[in-house]
């Protein structure tokens, strides 16, 4: 698909632009740590995530948008051959897309090597937009493996994965905002996507906690599957958020990297 990079660039820069400026505005919770150190961090695990993802792109040239372009083409994944519209295919893509990365985010949670991984996001004391970027260079690649399997078994279009990515990282920004809704406006958004309170949870020190709330997109998910918690026990503002290390080091750019390879 042409121009999916810029398009896909274009629009994370202007909803991670978006959701600082709201938490900045109307903060929920107030922060542990100094925004700048973390940001550098978070920003750099970000990085290091990209350049996995183009040393991926070395052994396995077609990435999501690829694979999908590449099942379309030998006509390969369910979607290549039933005769449904284009725009009932795309939304049930984005819909089982959202659900594979919602048990992909399970798998994260109950398989030890893949915890190592995933705590890198969870070490974060603090939870703002910039946490949606603070994932582990190999979980990334991880991730994108897993994303190519689901699209050729789907038979995904490039449409429906290029929008799916855009609402994936959309929404992960949104839900880590440090932001504060009314009362109102979470009861009624969470009934269909997962808010800052809701996946908040998911990042309280407390395991019981943070294993709940999986989703980043639709909240029907953890409902369906039982594993919802509607708040944390402490109230958002009470709350600790990280893991068992409750100092500076997880602000730390070389300490959040080596983190999967500590005891």
């Amino acid at each position: 698909m042409e121009h999916a990079d810029s398009i896909r660039l274009a629009a994370f820069l202007g909803l991670f632009a978006l959701f600082a400026l709201a938490e900045a505005a109307r903060p929920r919770r107030d922060r542990a740590l100094g925004r700048w150190t973390r940001w550098r961090t978070n920003w750099g695990v970000l990085l290091g995530g990209q350049v996995a993802l183009r040393l991926l792109a070395l052994a396995l040239p077609l990435l999501a948008v690829g694979a999908a372009l590449d099942a379309e083409a030998a006509a390969w994944g369910l979607f290549n051959v039933t005769p449904w519209p284009a725009w009932l295919e795309v939304t049930l893509a984005v819909i089982v897309l959202d659900l594979a990365i919602w048990a992909q985010h399970l798998a994260m949670h109950r398989v030890p090597w893949l915890w190592r991984l995933h705590r890198v996001h969870h070490a974060d004391r603090d939870v703002d937009v910039t946490t949606a970027l603070r994932f582990h260079p190999g979980e990334i690649a991880l991730s994108m493996l897993w994303k190519v399997g689901v699209v050729y078994a789907l038979g995904a279009s490039a449409l429906a994965v290029v929008i799916f990515e855009i609402v994936l990282n959309g929404l992960a920004m949104f839900n880590h905002a440090n932001l504060g809704l009314s009362a109102r406006s979470d009861a009624l958004l969470r009934r269909v996507v997962v808010t800052p309170d809701m996946h908040r949870v998911h990042h309280s020190v407390h395991r019981d906690e943070h294993n709940r709330n999986y989703g980043f997109c639709l909240s029907a998910w953890d409902h369906l599957f039982r594993t919802y918690r509607a708040q944390p026990q402490g109230g958002h503002r009470g709350m600790t958020l990280g893991l068992e290390w409750q100092d500076a080091s997880p602000a730390r750019l070389f300490w959040s990297l080596a983190l999967p390879f500590r005891r």
